[in-house]
């Protein structure tokens, strides 16, 4: 059963990204070999004059900012009540009534009475502001760039990161080469961090286990 309920599991998760290194551009060819004319123009020098600085090629950086604030709220409240009751008349054989000293043998009354009443709340928030630098890991064939990068922060016993994965329209990106995290499709973001700080914010294992689900405690 457990072994069920760990691919159940599995399968409901979004695949992680085990790579989160940054991506390099393609090796670009060898230049030709300078030619010694004279002229103005030399194959493999050449630089584009009508481009911006946005990024468009793999390994080409953006910036993401992120804005991502959440909040939810949700309540709940349910009350029934049912009561049944039900009457059994002591039967009559051949025109008298079965009795014992004359108290009726089979004659009685059930009742039951059943109430719930539950109610239940949940309030949550969220906010990360920031900004991380990624590269583009591939060009898709629609032109759109699924980006994805990671920054690593030390702080005395502690080391924070913050990962970022998504897919950018170019027709998204500022003129500075950014992008709010909001307008990044099927985005991928986690923040978190190792160490001593974290490991004291973290559960014991065995104060995990009696919060599974399918214990009984």
């Amino acid at each position: 059963m457990l072994a069920g309920l760990g691919l159940l599991a599995a399968c409901a998760s979004p695949e992680p990204i085990d790579d989160w290194s940054a991506t390099l551009p393609p090796a670009s060819p060898a230049p030709d070999p300078v030619q010694a004319n004279g002229a103005i123009y030399q194959t493999g020098n050449n630089i584009a004059l009508f481009e911006d600085v946005k990024a468009r090629r793999v390994g080409d950086t953006i910036t993401v900012q992120l804005v991502e604030r959440t909040n939810a709220t949700t309540s709940s409240s349910t009350s029934t009540q049912k009561d049944t009751t039900a009457d059994i008349s002591n039967p009559t054989v051949f025109g008298k009534e079965i009795t014992n000293d004359g108290v009726p043998l089979f004659q009685g009354q059930i009742g039951s009475t059943q109430e719930f009443e539950g109610a239940g709340s949940s309030n949550q928030s969220n906010r990360l502001d920031g900004n991380i630098t990624v590269t583009v890991h591939q060009r898709l064939p629609n032109g759109n760039l699924y980006v994805r990068g990671q920054k690593w922060v030390t702080i005395n016993q502690g080391r924070e990161y913050i990962r970022v994965a998504g897919v950018v329209r170019p027709a998204d990106i500022a003129p500075d080469n950014s992008v709010p995290s909001w307008k990044l499709a099927d985005a991928q973001i986690e923040y978190s961090g190792t160490g001593a700080l974290a490991d004291a914010n973290r559960p014991g294992i065995l104060a995990r286990f009696f919060m599974l689900p399918f214990t009984l405690f």
